[in-house]
């Protein structure tokens, strides 16, 4: 089981993928008759995408820890990390079917884009929301 939360929020349905992209900032430099080297410089900034259902109801296999919440306050959750233009925590953690915990990511993060879908053919009225952290 994945639980994923941002800024403290839990997210209702865990995302079934994850991608995190962690970035390079080395240089690579061509010296005169001696070929290129490269310049190792600490990692740049990591990109999470994420694609999230967020369900208008109330569904068994969704884990709401504070009662049911509609899709609306998960967005109204992103949009005021979006626009307080302050990183927030970032987290999922992964927990086996026995309760053990396997490890746990956490970033500091800032929402750098989302997009919301609404498609009454394919999510009837739950929302699909593509992140980018």
């Amino acid at each position: 089981m994945y639980l994923f939360y941002l800024g403290g929020v839990q997210l209702p349905i865990a995302p079934s993928k994850l991608q995190v992209k962690i970035n390079g900032n080395n240089k690579t430099i061509t010296l005169i008759n001696e070929g290129e080297v490269n310049l190792i410089k600490p990692s740049g900034l990591s990109d999470i995408n994420f694609d999230v259902l967020l369900p208008n109801v109330k569904y068994p296999f969704a884990s709401y820890t504070d009662g049911f919440k509609e899709a609306e306050y998960y967005l109204g959750v992103l949009k005021l990390l979006k626009t307080s233009n302050k990183p927030f925590e970032f987290s999922v953690s992964r927990v086996l079917p026995s309760g053990n915990h396997l490890f746990k990511t956490i970033f500091t993060a800032t929402i750098e884009d989302y997009t919301i879908t609404e498609d009454a053919d394919k999510y009837g009225s739950d929302v699909w929301v593509s992140i980018k952290l």
